[in-house]
């Protein structure tokens, strides 16, 4: 189908509850990721890995779903409806995450992880993609709807610490299948948008002089800052569980540290319209690259300085402008100048350009982590400063004419 083709008369009526049935998806995707991301790399200590083993185990992943990811969305524009592959790819991914209930030696954890993150990744783009074609269609709050997935987050970290303080790391694996089971069900209620073919808002005059393919200078450098800003993060993500617990900081308390972080993320999502809405893309991203590099550079210093506990909450604050801004800023630069029927490729590239990044960073980490301990932040200000850079070249061949609020 061609851009110019318009919606059918059925895909202009708003689905019924469409907003609430998006916000339980995004509810459900990020519960089991929010025991994921924190406690995973804990469960891999708790089993004998070393910090070289649990550096490839989760950067292994991140390299193959930059592959296969875009072409699982890029697949999804062409099905006759994207929340049919969204059900696909959940159901497979249940299944597969049975595998770490297996004897976990190296080789095992290793393949399930890789053959899991081939049909687990999708769905956070696949639910963004839905998501903003209402905000195309139908005048949806992306904000609104998204703000569910941090909360489930949220929720999932505090939840996840008070579990592993009673049972231990070994429950990790049951609260991320029961996580993906509680997501099939959830999406079974998709909304139907049918096959996606309505062109951008822009004119056809507009849409060819500001946006006549993804491949272009602002588009790439955009995607390419953002996913370098983001991977800034890979070593906080892998290694700081294991430091906290290093220094003597609890399950519970390892919980309320990632928790605070969403709740400074939520906050964001909250007054995002009415605080940074006005602002540009690129000018956001500058913002998430700046407060990256002031979080990497003090982290080193909180617990040897003395500023304890209450110095990592503190750190964990500045998580709604170094990621919140980039969540928002980057949906926000897809949503002025991508038609909607290249919206899940875009997100696909978007995805390839951050997981490969992150991939990357985290693949370092392990070494990073066993060289320089908590030091290893000071890396990641070089790296959160790269980012910036690209976002400034972004910049530079951004479009003149108005994209859009």
């Amino acid at each position: 189908m061609s851009s110019s083709q318009t919606l059918t008369a059925a895909q202009f009526v708003k689905p019924r509850y469409f907003e609430l049935r998006i916000s339980l998806i995004y509810l459900m995707v990020f519960v089991p990721v929010g025991v994921h991301l924190p406690y995973f790399p804990l469960w891999l200590e708790t089993k004998g890995f070393d910090a070289g083993h649990i550096a490839i185990i989760l950067s292994a992943p991140m390299f193959l779903r930059v592959l296969t990811t875009p072409f699982i969305t890029s697949l999804a524009d062409k099905a006759n409806d994207r929340a049919n592959v969204l059900i696909l790819t959940v159901a497979a991914a249940l299944m597969l995450s049975s595998g770490y209930f297996l004897e976990p030696d190296y080789l095992t954890v290793l393949l399930v992880s890789l053959v899991l993150a081939v049909f687990w990744t999708p769905h956070t783009p696949l639910a963004d993609s839905l998501a903003l074609s209402g905000v195309r269609r139908f005048g949806a709050n992306y904000a609104g709807m998204r703000i569910w997935g941090s909360i489930a987050f949220l929720a999932a970290n505090l939840a996840g610490g008070a579990v592993l303080s009673v049972y231990g790391a070994d429950a990790v694996p049951a609260m991320i299948t029961g996580g993906l089971a509680a997501i099939l069900v959830v999406v079974c209620f998709a909304p139907r948008l049918g096959r996606p073919r309505r062109a951008s808002p822009l004119s056809a005059a507009e849409l060819q002089e500001v946006a006549p393919k993804l491949l272009n200078a602002y588009f790439l450098f955009f995607v390419i800052g953002a996913g370098i800003i983001v991977s800034s993060h890979g070593f906080l993500y892998g290694f700081v569980s294991i430091y906290w617990k290093s220094i003597g900081i609890s399950e519970t308390l390892v919980g309320l540290l990632w928790a605070w972080g969403v709740v400074a993320e939520v906050a964001m999502f909250m007054v995002f319209t009415r605080v940074f809405g006005h602002m540009r893309p690129v000018v956001l991203l500058v913002m998430a690259g700046v407060a990256a590099m002031l979080r990497w550079a003090s982290f080193p210093l909180i617990w040897p300085l003395g500023a304890g506990v209450a110095g990592f909450f503190a750190s964990q604050t500045l998580h709604s402008i170094s990621t919140g801004l980039i969540l928002i800023g980057v949906q926000k630069m897809i949503a002025e100048t991508v038609v909607e029927e290249r919206m899940g490729a875009a997100q696909g590239i978007a995805f390839f350009a951050s997981g490969f990044s992150m991939a990357t960073v985290t693949l370092f980490s392990g070494l990073l982590y066993e060289q320089l301990g908590v030091g290893g932040f000071y890396v990641m200000v070089a790296v959160a400063a790269l980012g910036i850079a690209f976002i400034c070249l972004a910049a530079r061949s951004a479009p003149k004419g108005r994209l859009g609020r």
